[in-house]
């Protein structure tokens, strides 16, 4: 899901797909902006920087929020304690925000 979401993100920001150009729907005349598409390849890349420094937050993560599953059921796929995979969302969220925030100043 990851993956597919990334890609849709890269492809929507080609030239050959309109750039950064906004669409305007005409029905409803709502100005589509490139912000979501921007967040998400920000942390797209600072989610492959949590996965070099601790890879099991990371996967914590990709199950949680690109997988969609609860702290239970992730738990019970890493083969870890509920009260491992709490202190894992919560650190690695962290540790998101501030990477994500960083790289903006930039």
């Amino acid at each position: 899901m990851r993956r597919i979401m990334i890609e849709r993100a890269r492809r929507k920001g080609r030239q050959r797909h309109g750039g950064d150009a906004q669409r305007v729907e005409f029905e409803h005349v709502i100005l589509a902006t490139p912000e979501p598409d921007d967040q998400m390849l920000a942390l797209h890349e600072a989610l492959d920087k949590l996965a070099l420094k601790f890879p099991r937050q990371a996967g914590v993560v990709k199950l949680r929020y690109f997988g969609g599953l609860t702290n239970e059921e992730a738990a019970e796929i890493l083969g870890i304690s509920l009260a491992t995979i709490k202190n894992d969302w919560t650190f690695a969220r962290t540790w998101l925000f501030q990477e994500i925030k960083a790289s903006s100043r930039s």
